[in-house]
């Protein structure tokens, strides 16, 4: 059988990242980067405002201190002022710190086709390493934006504008004082309001922690990447969202590491400065959360690849080379002996650590065979990829046990063995090989069949659209219960990469019944989701009911929920999830659907009279890619299929708001109903801008072949007019949604994919194409005709 689509496809876009040439600049750090063959790229070009500087001005306004704007053009704080009134921007807002550390990838996305390296620093105002560092280690954020870094020119402040800029000014202020005579908006609620509100306990009484089903893990909702262990001012688990996270079912969460951060690397002392703090940090992380029934699991994607010059000093330990860098070989018994002591030194210091679950086949590169290229080992071409990957984890487990072997504890730290990753063939080798006292987690839907709008798939993962589990996941676990392992289903239950500009997605029952199938399967933990879907929800709950009683069915379940949040309404909220469910099985899932099309930016993302020529990134950029957007499906399947979710989840919405207009509810209840409807109203908006998206860029397209009847053209023509204009509704619908509700547009591993500065600028995209590009069009296509 081929290898299932989801780690085959992420693969791709790993290798694709790594295993090519590095990049010409000038800093040694940035140079270490790999990037896509080929010449350097020109960024996009931003036509919709007068110049680069104004994007730069408009893009980062309220978001970046203005001192740092002044900074990395070279000025003073008060012309940069004169610009942003020139533009009509509102008055300038003070940047707290905290919203700057919870942002940096939000300013870095922002900036990528704007600026360059040394800008990109300046208004950072870090050094080189902290951003190669973030670029590789904050959940492949590099790859997010495509692998490559646009060859920009610095931006400067320009000594006078010239007569056209000056025309181009006045007729962008007309634009947003007719789309926006209420002003250009802004965040009623504050950036990151949702930090300060789940930092306080919970407004009802906790669920009764009567779930078979444990552990019931996923990642925090706001925690941060990059060096968390170090920054003791951002706390990624404050006791208000422990106990909100208890309150809605969960009993743990995980946290990404590397392992030489928190232990001492014993061949390269500075690769670990600060371990000591950092391990300390963790314990006290560890411990304030079991005080409120949440236990703390550790990623573990170790030992992690080398530069190659690490290896000119220690070529013992050398395993096989992908680029510029090589691996730790786990085949050589003194790299087994430094995970070993590592691992056991983490369990000694806190013996309360809930576990650890590792991915030993994909990710980033760390054993020989985790990519596929052991044969390039001279020890592990020798041993088959299953031996060394069963024996990673055995080492892992050994260094459980070490670190336990001298203390009392209550409970240990659990092995959770994810087979992400494992080729078609691996389980049936490595499963009998790991240790007894192991768990085995699988993805729960991957390889499930489906079929939309007539065009068959298979599942990878992230997707709630799709009711597993699929026959992968159960040929594993039968394979674990038959050689002693407990059985773990790795799931997302509060949203998926289908759409994580929400803070979960609506649709219960899918998630019920999901849940109802794996209790009937006999699975007895849960992993929640990756780093997307840890926001308190009414979905983590009804999975948390499902697992309360081996014969409630998702309807009750459903119903216990909706009781407990919406009083007098949960017969509405109920029914409304129902429609939800049917409505979001309707969409086009593919992995190149889920991870190209521009499902998080929804109506933020610009549209380009002319093809941009760069490819969609994996949930990052998504530009103008439609071949990729639609993967399989064809152009007119994807946008029906698109329009089939939006339309079912806008009719649902009018009939819950009309069901319960008419009842008494408590402020609680009514602010919860009203949080509820914005979600929905979200992926409604999402769904339906990308659906016109593709529409506008197919059509853009055939009219660039020429040779079309004049009736035709001049109809498509009508039809960009019209989609243009649909567009500028969505994205101020879409504003003003964000700006009531700080949650919408935001997702841990990515922070802000959007914000309403980015909404406004989509509307005067449209504005631009409407008034400068179609006329031209049309004189063009008459010339031509």
């Amino acid at each position: 059988m081929p290898e299932s689509p989801l780690p085959f496809s992420r693969r791709q876009f790993l290798i694709a990242a790594s295993a090519v040439t590095a990049c010409a600049v000038a800093s040694p750090v940035w140079a270490s980067l790999p990037v896509l063959a080929g010449p350097l790229k020109q960024p996009v070009s931003f036509r919709h405002f007068p110049s680069p500087l104004h994007a730069f001005i408009w893009r980062n306004w309220n978001l970046v201190p203005l001192e740092q704007l002044a900074r990395v053009l070279e000025t003073n704080p008060d012309e940069v002022k004169k610009l942003a009134s020139v533009m009509a921007l509102p008055p300038a807002q003070a940047v707290s710190a905290d919203q700057l550390k919870r942002s940096y990838l939000t300013i870095i996305r922002r900036n990528w086709h704007l600026l360059p390296r040394e800008q990109l620093l300046t208004i950072l105002d870090w050094t080189d390493e902290k951003l190669t560092f973030t670029l590789q280690e904050d959940d492949f954020f590099y790859i997010k934006l495509g692998s490559l870094k646009p060859d920009c020119e610095p931006i400067r402040l320009q000594a006078a504008a010239s007569t056209a800029t000056k025309l181009r000014e006045k007729q962008l202020v007309r634009w947003m004082r007719e789309e926006f005579p209420g002003g250009f908006p802004i965040h009623q609620e504050p950036l990151f309001q949702f930090v300060k509100d789940l930092s306080k306990p919970p407004e009802t009484k906790p669920l009764p922690s009567s779930s078979q089903i444990s552990p019931r893990f996923g990642y925090a909702y706001f925690a941060l990447f990059g060096d968390p262990l170090l920054e003791p001012d951002i706390d990624p688990y404050p006791v208000g969202y422990l106990e909100q996270m208890a309150s809605a079912g969960m009993d743990g969460t995980w946290m990404h590491i590397v392992l030489s951060k928190i232990t001492p690397f014993p061949w390269d002392p500075a690769l670990s400065e600060h371990w000591e703090q950092r391990l300390e940090n963790l314990g006290k992380l560890v411990k304030k959360a079991r005080q409120h029934g949440i236990g703390i699991y550790l990623y573990l994607n170790e030992p992690r690849f080398l530069p190659l010059a690490f290896f000119d000093k220690n070529p013992d330990l050398k395993g096989v080379t992908i680029g510029q860098q090589a691996a730790l070989c786990t085949s050589n018994p003194l790299v087994q002996q430094y995970l070993t002591d590592s691992i056991a030194l983490i369990v000694s210091r806190i013996p309360e650590l809930a576990g650890f679950f590792s991915i030993t086949a994909s990710e980033n590169y760390t054993n020989c065979w985790s990519h596929g290229k052991g044969d390039g080992c001279p020890r592990c071409s020798k041993r088959s990829p299953a031996k060394v990957i069963a024996e990673l984890n055995g080492i892992y487990m050994t260094g459980i046990q070490k670190g336990l072997a001298s203390k009392t504890a209550t409970s240990k730290p659990q092995l959770i063995v994810w087979d992400w990753g494992w080729k078609t063939g691996f389980a049936e080798e490595i499963i009998p090989e790991l240790p007894k006292e192991a768990a085995l987690m699988s993805v729960s839907e991957w390889e499930l069949p489906i079929e939309r709008g007539g065009i068959k798939n298979a599942v990878g993962e992230y997707s709630i659209s799709s009711i597993g589990p699929g026959p992968r996941a159960s040929r594993h676990w039968a394979i674990a219960r038959q050689n002693g392992l407990k059985t773990i289903a790795k799931i997302q239950a509060g949203n998926t990469w289908e759409i994580a500009a929400v803070p979960y997605i609506p649709a219960l029952e899918n998630v019920a019944t999901h849940a109802k199938n794996l209790r009937n399967s006999g699975v007895e933990g849960l992993m929640l989701g990756w780093t997307l879907g840890g926001y308190p929800s009414p979905n983590l709950e009804v999975v948390a009911e499902m697992g309360s009683s081996a014969t409630i069915e998702p309807l009750e379940a459903m119903q216990n929920v909706a009781k407990r949040r919406y009083g007098s309404a949960a017969q509405a909220v109920t029914n409304a999830w129902r429609q939800f469910s049917r409505a979001f099985s309707e969409f086009p899932y593919h992995v190149g659907v889920v991870y190209n099309a521009p499902l998080q930016m929804g109506p933020a993302n610009l549209l380009w009279s002319e093809p941009t020529g760069y490819k969609a990134s994996m949930v990052g950029l998504a530009y103008d890619d439609l071949k990729s957007w639609q993967s399989n499906y064809t152009t007119d399947v994807f946008i029906s299929q698109l329009e089939k979710v939006a339309t079912g989840f806008t009719l649902a919405l009018e009939k819950l708001k009309k069901e319960t207009s008419v009842l008494r509810l408590t402020n609680l209840q009514k602010r919860r109903l009203a949080g509820e409807c914005r979600v929905a109203e979200t992926v409604a908006v999402h769904y339906g801008s990308i659906a016109l998206q593709a529409r506008f860029t197919q059509i853009r397209d055939q009219l660039a072949t020429g040779n079309l009847p004049k009736k035709d053209w001049q109809e498509m023509v009508s039809l960009l007019e019209t989609i243009l204009k649909k567009e500028i509704q969505l994205a101020k619908q879409m504003a003003r949604l964000q700006a009531q509700d700080s949650r919408l547009g935001f997702e841990a591993s990515i922070h802000y994919f959007y914000v309403c500065n980015d909404l406004a600028e989509k509307v005067i995209n449209c504005r631009n194409l409407l008034e400068n590009w179609l006329p031209d069009l049309k004189k063009t296509l008459l010339k031509t005709d």
